[in-house]
């Protein structure tokens, strides 16, 4: 089930939205990957970088808001920690499970949903409270 970034999930941070766009690209990449059942250290080469790539984006998003002293900042560290917990789960699913590509598969749906879900619900905000410094 891959889910492409559309122009409905722009923040209206051009950082915050480039990254959010890799991020999409890389958890498609590595959905496509379970679904044509590729090797188990292809797949967790794929989950190392997901998570290693999503603790950056939220590091670069954090940042950006400690910057802009957004007031929402406390609740935007609680999902992200969350979130991170979440993907180490699924890694440590994966790998106890044998590489059961199973996993990755009804992964899929949860990593995008809570993606989008938090682009709509709480990423937006900070657009638009940017919108309100200028």
């Amino acid at each position: 089930m891959a889910v492409e970034w559309t122009p409905d999930l722009s923040v209206g941070v051009r950082h915050i939205d480039d990254q959010h766009k890799i991020w999409f690209q890389k958890a498609n990449e590595l959905f496509e990957a379970g679904k044509q059942q590729k090797a188990k250290e292809y797949i967790n080469e794929m989950i190392d970088f997901l998570d290693d790539y999503t603790k950056l984006h939220f590091r670069d998003e954090e940042a950006y808001m400690e910057e802009i002293r957004y007031p929402g900042l406390d609740e935007q560290k609680k999902a992200h920690a969350i979130f991170v917990n979440e993907l180490a789960k699924l890694k440590k699913d994966y790998n106890e499970g044998g590489g059961n590509l199973l996993v990755i598969l009804n992964a899929n749906k949860i990593v995008i949903n809570w993606l989008t879900n938090h682009i709509r619900s709480m990423d937006k905000k900070i657009g638009e409270y940017v919108k309100t410094l200028k």
